[in-house]
């Protein structure tokens, strides 16, 4: 029997714990399961040969709680193609305590979820070099690529080979015939093809078949049949010293154009890290002090000048001045920030002042969690990828399959000699390549999330991206979201602005903050409510100097069975005005209307939506009238109004139910379940940090054209996928054919060192495809752009 210790999240009672130590006990394995509730965890007792950890995390999971692991980025140094990325995957999911882990070939990196009390960084990190592969460093340390061992390669194989070959079609032989190229070449060799060899080791002593198993084949091959042929064991034909060498140089060239490309598709993580400064000015004992960015603490003040980027996130406690933020929301007007504005970490102040009380350091603030959220999704593998997944796992047999067929075929059947056999062997052999195939999806995937970034658009998962492109219609949330959510009083009707505040002061809700702030522009005296109640979906509850006062909506009125008698807020609503009705002692005794102004962008991103074929609707918690008024403004044709907060996910299923591909829009804490019932949950970023947790898709600033924005983000990189995927496909199935002697009957042969140009190139023009991304602007921000509207 073994014993685990796993973190648990969302526990909030006895009852809690008792549920998941039922469920654990119920799987077979397991002899004692107890919840320490205080810390959030579970100590369990299990036999390791009948139940193993992922099958207590589903139990936990099924129960309705949260799994709560260790995650951590481990960089991965000599992984070559797509064989690799499967290997390490395999050993480190065979770990026990490991829940997952996804390698991103392109991001060079192991994204690995796990548990503690089981094992270790140095075992995750043993398992990984044990494979041969090296770890070069855990997330937040620099980690680089060293290409220069490459250049060096590259010049000496080429500087080599190049003369061989041009000696070679002059038809000129160099003093000691063979010999001499013998010893020309061997020691560049070495030198070129040392790595190559040496990963194919690796994997063989692991078990495994990779590209570096075939690529050893392919030109070993080529240098023992030229070192036969020196011999005399061969005619001199099959001298190809100037073909093996070149091949070993092409494969490096391929590796080293594939490499710089790759580091350029997570250059957006890199650019969001730089914009962390390196030293701060903060206040100590009244004077002005430099610190390293590390030093600062929680409490401290800070000042930041013209031209300096925020050390911290913070509130502005004096000094008024214009902060570009279009690093982070991606909106290019800087904005104001005055006393009691919030400040955050990257951002740059460009003309005053500001002095800010930090809230908010190192791993806590705003931009580290923004680096966190692109990195792990930069990590996530969108469904289409599964397809990439299985060809790899079939490929290398497959190829090794039909290179041994063609070599038989040409020398056995064919007699075509061992010239032309051994030719086409080893252009097989060279010219195959899973990599595209294994990096189609992950660089697409990494530039295209780092460019959303770049404009504010945060895709948390490669999930998402499939999904997006299949979403038929939007739904946006009214308040917040197509509105500003900043109401005013616009209107009022009877004495009651001292009553209604009364209750409205006792609730967060935007109408309640802008009826509070009338009643102190006007100097009311606001008394003490008693008895307080909110009624969800439908407004206020009280008692006011001994008096039973309501304030809310006519759904409120018709459930106390109060007459609206004369009062007629059918002309408020008309104008798309919001209505609160107070009632005292059973009777209507004025009503307060307010208004929330219409976002810039709210019709604009409707009308791009309609463009792109995709249809809209508008959910709220107004009154119809007040509702298909700002629906008409924004060019919304259907409207679900007078909807309780609870009801909104209901909605959004019965959508779904009839075959629509759902997309919700919302900012606020009642819009998480329906933002996690939708297909594609879009959090406007402006909102509470729970609606951006239950939104795959984050928009860091509150233009609602962002919507459509990130739409056609994400269909641009699920088309960028489709297409890298296709042209992987495509070459193999070209040239592989090729390469076998398939135009041989025409006189033509695909000579060795065409096929290592030709498999050089291939990796590198999927990885080009996806740097395309990096410069990519929807047409929606085009069109914001153009009007010149932030």
């Amino acid at each position: 029997m073994k014993r685990i210790t796993i973190r648990i999240g969302g526990m909030g009672c006895a009852a809690c714990a008792l549920k998941i130590e039922e469920a654990l006990r119920k799987l077979d394995g397991i002899r004692d399961a107890a919840v320490n509730l205080v810390e959030g965890k579970v100590s369990v007792e299990y036999d390791p040969r009948r139940v193993d950890l992922s099958d207590m995390e589903a139990a936990i999971e099924e129960a309705g709680y949260t799994v709560l692991n260790e995650n951590i980025a481990m960089a991965v140094g000599g992984m070559s193609c797509a064989m690799c990325v499967q290997k390490i995957e395999s050993a480190l999911r065979g770990l026990e305590g490991v829940s997952n882990a996804t390698v991103n070939l392109a991001a060079e990196k192991a994204y690995i979820s796990y548990n503690p009390s089981l094992t270790s960084v140095e075992d995750l990190k043993r398992t990984v070099e044990d494979l041969g592969y090296t770890v070069t460093g855990l997330e937040g340390e620099e980690i680089s690529e060293d290409l220069k061992p490459k250049i060096r390669r590259i010049i000496v194989g080429f500087g080599v080979s190049v003369p061989l070959m041009a000696m070679m079609y002059l038809g000129l032989q160099p003093p000691g015939g063979g010999i001499s190229m013998l010893l020309v070449s061997i020691i560049p060799f070495i030198y070129v093809s040392g790595p190559i060899f040496r990963g194919a080791l690796r994997s063989l002593r692991s078990g495994t078949l990779d590209m570096d198993v075939m690529y050893s084949m392919g030109i070993g091959v080529a240098f023992l049949s030229s070192i036969l042929g020196t011999a005399g064991i061969l005619p001199s034909d099959f001298m190809f010293y100037d073909t093996a060498l070149m091949l070993a140089s092409f494969l490096t060239l391929g590796r080293y154009l594939e490499a710089g490309a790759r580091g350029k598709t997570s250059e957006a993580v890199r650019r969001l890290m730089e914009l962390q400064p390196d030293t701060a000015t903060v206040l100590r004992d009244g004077r002005e002090v430099e610190v390293r960015i590390h030093e600062i603490d929680v409490g401290d003040e800070v000042i930041v000048r013209p031209g300096d980027r925020v050390p911290a996130d913070g509130k502005v406690v004096e000094g008024s001045s214009y902060v570009d933020e279009s690093m982070i929301t991606g909106e290019p007007l800087p904005a104001l920030k005055r006393p009691g504005s919030e400040v955050v970490a990257g951002t740059i102040n460009t003309d005053g002042i500001l002095r800010f009380r930090v809230e908010r350091t190192g791993d806590e603030t705003f931009l580290s969690g923004i680096i966190k959220l692109v990195d792990e999704a930069q990590a996530s593998k969108p469904p289409i990828q599964r397809i990439a997944d299985r060809a790899v796992s079939y490929f290398i047999p497959a190829v090794l399959l039909v290179a041994a067929s063609a070599f038989l075929f040409w020398y056995l059947v064919e007699g075509a000699g061992l010239l032309l056999s051994i030719t086409v062997l080893i252009s097989v052999l060279v010219v195959a390549c899973p990599c595209a195939l294994g990096l189609a999806t992950p660089t697409a995937v990494t530039a295209g999330i780092g460019r959303g970034a770049e404009l504010g658009i945060l895709i948390k998962k490669g999930e998402a991206l499939e999904v997006s492109d299949r979403i038929s219609c939007v739904i946006f949330d009214k308040t917040g979201t197509l509105t500003l959510g900043r109401p005013r009083v616009t209107d009022m009707v009877g004495d009651v602005l001292g009553l209604a505040a009364a209750l409205e002061r006792k609730s967060r809700h935007p109408i309640a903050a802008a009826v509070t702030e009338r009643a102190e522009e006007e100097g009311v005296d606001v008394l003490e409510a008693e008895d307080f109640r909110a009624i969800p979906g439908m407004g206020l509850e009280g008692r006011v100097d001994s008096h039973h006062v309501l304030a809310g909506n006519r759904a409120l009125m018709e459930k106390y069975g109060i007459p609206l008698e004369h009062w007629d807020p059918e002309k408020f609503e008309s104008d798309g005005k919001t209505v609160v009705i107070v009632a005292v002692d059973g009777e209507v005794k004025g009503i307060i209307a307010v208004s929330d102004e219409i976002k810039p962008g709210s019709a604009r991103a409707v009308r791009e939506l309609e463009r792109m074929g995709i249809g809209t609707a508008m959910i709220t918690g107004d009154n119809r009238k007040t509702a298909e008024a700002v629906a008409r403004e924004v060019g919304i044709g259907t409207v679900i109004a007078e909807v309780l907060p609870q009801d909104k996910a209901t909605r959004v299923a019965e959508l779904r139910e009839r075959g629509e591909g759902v997309a919700f829009v919302g900012d606020g804490i009642n819009d998480a379940p329906a933002l996690a019932e939708a297909d594609l949950g879009v959090a406007v970023g402006s909102g509470t940090d729970i609606a951006r947790e239950a939104g795959e898709v984050v928009l860091m600033g509150d233009d609602p054209l962002d919507v459509p924005a990130a739409l056609q983000l994400a269909g641009k990189v699920i088309s960028r996928i489709r297409q890298n995927i296709f042209w992987a496909f495509a070459y193999n199935v070209v040239l592989i054919p090729l390469a076998a002697g398939a135009l041989y009957p025409l006189g033509i042969v695909f000579r060795p060192e065409y096929a290592g140009l030709a498999m050089a190139l291939s990796s590198v023009t999927v990885v080009s495809l996806s740097l395309t991304l990096r410069g990519y602007t929807p047409p929606a921000r085009r069109l914001r752009e153009r009007q010149g509207e932030g």
